[in-house]
């Protein structure tokens, strides 16, 4: 597919751009009304393209669950290997899509590794995430962020008490969950592993809080996120942290996200993916 037609849908998913400007410039592309709207629904079939994991694959005991949040009630989906063996536990937290099908799938990828998955749905207190994905960045915005951090260091007190659990947990989280990964590391001294995928850093005064190891991936055309790396890294020194910073050139922001065309890095994604399954079993596996 022309890569200005993938750019123009990311724009338009983003926010950038409204639905009816959006369509004009898709027309223009394609080459008229009928072959822009015959468009869409390949553009918004990637998460069923990219599902490496199926959702009833055999390995799996897979169902939503309820855990008790900061503002109540937090919807999440849990993933574990069947049978009665403990697992470590993993939290995994979204991007400003809410809990999709894509983090799903990244859910029961964690879970066919040997750990107990839950993903937990950040927007539960907005009646849960949207079914449009583009009404989900403007709820997530509206949200209270001190409130957000708890529902999620809540999830890691749910996994390390969970009946399946070993009693460790880590936490991953992508964009703006790696961005929430680094303030549930810094708020929660249950977590044993993080690891956030490009995601903003917290204040310097905040790492010495932090008891985890951390694994941190970072895209080399991320220039936003990228800033923030040198005051972080500065201050995990500062405070003995035990830390693994990888940077992965060419790669953009969300280049884990196999369900965008546009962004998602095969080689980087794959490498990271690996780095972090073995960081997990390192630290959270006897």
């Amino acid at each position: 597919m022309d890569s200005k037609i993938i750019d123009l849908y990311n724009a338009y998913l983003h926010r950038s751009l409204d639905r009816r400007t959006f369509l004009n410039k898709l027309a223009a592309l394609a080459g008229g009304t009928a072959a822009a709207f015959a468009l869409l629904p390949l553009l918004d079939r990637n998460h069923a393209r990219a599902e490496i994991i199926p959702k009833d694959d055999p390995r799996l005991h897979t169902e939503y669950v309820d855990y008790p949040g900061e503002t109540g009630a937090v919807r999440a989906y849990l993933a574990r290997l069947k049978g009665d063996a403990k697992l470590p536990g993993v939290v995994v937290i979204h991007e400003n899509r809410g809990l999709n099908s894509h983090i799903e799938d990244v859910n029961r990828r964690v879970a066919v590794e040997g750990f107990l998955a839950v993903a937990p749905d950040g927007l539960s207190p907005a009646g849960g995430t949207p079914k449009d994905p583009k009404q989900a960045p403007e709820l997530i915005k509206k949200m209270d962020g001190p409130s957000t951090i708890k529902n999620f260091t809540a999830a890691v007190a749910y996994l390390k008490t969970h009946p399946m659990s070993t009693g460790k947990v880590g936490v991953i989280g992508f964009c703006w969950g790696g961005a929430m990964t680094n303030q549930v590391a810094v708020n929660s001294p249950d977590v044993v592993a993080a690891v956030p995928f490009y995601g903003s850093q917290p204040v310097a005064q905040d790492v010495p809080k932090i008891k985890a190891s951390l694994l941190m991936h970072y895209a080399g055309l991320d220039e936003r996120i990228n800033k923030g790396i040198p005051a972080f890294e500065a201050a995990l020194k500062a405070a003995s942290k035990d830390y693994k910073l990888f940077m992965y050139d060419g790669a953009k922001h969300a280049f884990n996200n196999d369900t965008n065309a546009d962004r998602y890095h095969k080689e980087a994604a794959q490498l990271a993916w690996k780095r972090t399954i073995m960081f997990l079993k390192e630290k959270l596996k006897p």
